[in-house]
């Protein structure tokens, strides 16, 4: 099949068939937005939560844009990236090329295609005819009907029967079938499957998981906020508890978190439960002695942060909040406005720290990573991570570890955290620091705590000492902590 631009059409004097009228291409306001948010993702390796918004912002300039053209749009986004393993393949195999020779702008089209062809319940005419069309705006009518032809062999089969078609069986290479099958770099999937254990069952959860459309959580901020409050503004048909964190609350219908005036007041915010969990380990892990000043070592963008300094302020505590990056350090200070205990926000490098050792009873380092915890809201990440990628986090995770352990006073506990749960990334790491492997010895003693006690209610959490989470066992991101306790 080619891509190549059409032979000027026959005239009659010719001897061919009289050509038809030229038809100008409607633009569709709904899948332009769409493209134009993939083409964001591939071209400045945006993140389509951040690219989204404005988008459909803009467009809601415009009162023909409905409510379901922004659902839609959103849909067509997200399950395009989500799914983008799957469809690369079944689009690879209607093609003449490699995929690597298909221009971007087109693949985008054709990947958005795809999707409404297998992942909607939007009619096979419809989703041909709209992506055709979006094709002759953006890419031109030569194109347009390279477009149309990839289409229409994709239209033959249903996903399961391209799947079938697409996917080793099982037996013969079990990662590279649920690569395809569940839309995850072979890599990825190997490296879940490690971390999970278990059999088929198990890893095929988490990665159907992945590719679920998250919920919004909000946290109503103790002493700020309350639930009932969050519950009452959304109404009773619009809200559901929280499944583990006394503050949660779940946005049952979506709608827009921004519309609520406590989150427009910072007395709640948008916070995945799996994070409020962390940061009320931490704060319910007992220390020995006083109780008086808490770190956050790397606050950015400061959901956290927000939530460890009301619970600080409920026990009269002092929260300090540092972040290396000087625009998220101001995020971290818009965050923490208004929160009623005493607080400071610094714009400070973990590894090489401004303040004194052993001068805090508690920290939390939540540290940089691959972000593999979240792909479900961030498909595109998986996309661009790549295993050397770990390679680069390794060093800054220990060093910041052992900073954690010598800025906590004797008796005093560090949560290590991350939104990973890659081995290399979570217990690795702290094994490697306790022992004091790569980077000598560690200057201070510490030890392992148990954190599952201090995630009171929550199932499933494994062997201890540390903790996991995981979005098909706890609907949450995957999360993970690690307490430690400093002995000397």
């Amino acid at each position: 099949m080619s891509e190549k631009s059409p032979q000027p059409r026959r005239s009659p004097a010719a001897g061919g068939r009289p050509a038809k009228p030229y038809r100008r291409p409607q633009k569709d306001p709904v899948r332009m937005l769409a493209f134009e948010a993939l083409r964001a993702v591939d071209e400045r390796d945006a993140y389509a939560n951040l690219v989204l918004p404005p988008l459909l912002k803009k467009a809601r300039q415009n009162e023909s844009f409905q409510a379901r053209d922004a659902a839609l749009a959103t849909e067509l986004v997200y399950g395009t990236l989500r799914r983008q393993g799957t469809y690369d393949a079944i689009i690879s195999a209607c093609v003449d090329r490699p995929l690597r020779e298909v221009d971007p702008p087109v693949l985008d089209v054709l990947s958005l295609g795809a999707h409404q062809l297998l992942g909607t319940r939007i009619p096979t005419h419809a989703a041909v005819s709209a992506s055709v069309e979006l094709a002759r705006v953006v890419l031109g009518d030569g194109r347009a009907k390279f477009v149309n032809a990839v289409l229409r062999k994709i239209a033959a089969h249903d996903l399961d029967g391209w799947l079938e078609r697409v996917a080793p069986p099982y037996e013969e290479d079990a990662e590279e079938h649920l690569a395809v099958y569940h839309s995850h770099p072979r890599w990825v999937v190997s490296a879940l499957w490690d971390a999970l254990g278990g059999g088929r069952a198990g890893i095929e959860d988490l990665l159907e998981a992945d590719n679920e459309r998250p919920e919004v959580t909000l946290v109503a901020r103790p002493g700020r906020s309350t639930p009932e409050e969050l519950v009452e503004a959304l109404g009773e048909e619009s809200a559901l508890p929280g499944r583990w964190s006394p503050y949660a609350v779940r946005m049952a219908e979506g709608g827009e978190p921004g519309a609520l005036e406590a989150v427009r007041e910072g007395r709640a915010g948008v916070q995945d439960e799996g994070s409020q969990l962390v940061a009320m380990a931490l704060a319910a892990a007992p220390v020995e002695g006083r109780d008086e000043r808490w770190l956050d070592g790397c606050a950015g963008p400061g959901g956290k942060a927000s939530l460890l300094g009301a619970l600080a302020a409920g026990r009269g505590a002092f929260l300090l909040a540092s972040e290396k990056q000087p625009h998220r350090a101001r995020l971290v200070e818009r965050s923490l406005a208004g929160n009623p205990g005493p607080y400071q926000v610094i714009a400070a490098d973990g590894t090489r720290p401004p303040w004194r050792p052993g001068s805090f009873d508690r920290v939390l380092m939540d540290v940089p990573c691959s972000g593999l915890g979240a792909l479900r809201r961030r498909p595109e990440a998986r996309w661009r991570r790549r295993p050397q990628d770990l390679e680069g986090f390794a060093p800054l995770q220990r060093a910041l570890l052992r900073e954690a352990l010598s800025a906590v006073r004797v008796g005093g506990v560090v949560g290590y955290a991350t939104c990973s749960p890659h081995l290399a990334e979570t217990r690795v790491v702290v094994e490697d620091v306790l022992k004091g492997r790569g980077a000598g010895n560690l200057p201070v003693a510490a030890e392992l705590i148990d954190a599952r006690p201090y995630m009171e209610g929550v199932p499933a959490l494994g062997d201890g000492p540390d903790v996991q989470l995981w979005p098909h066992l706890h609907g949450t991101d995957a999360m993970y902590l690690a307490l430690l306790r400093r002995t000397a």
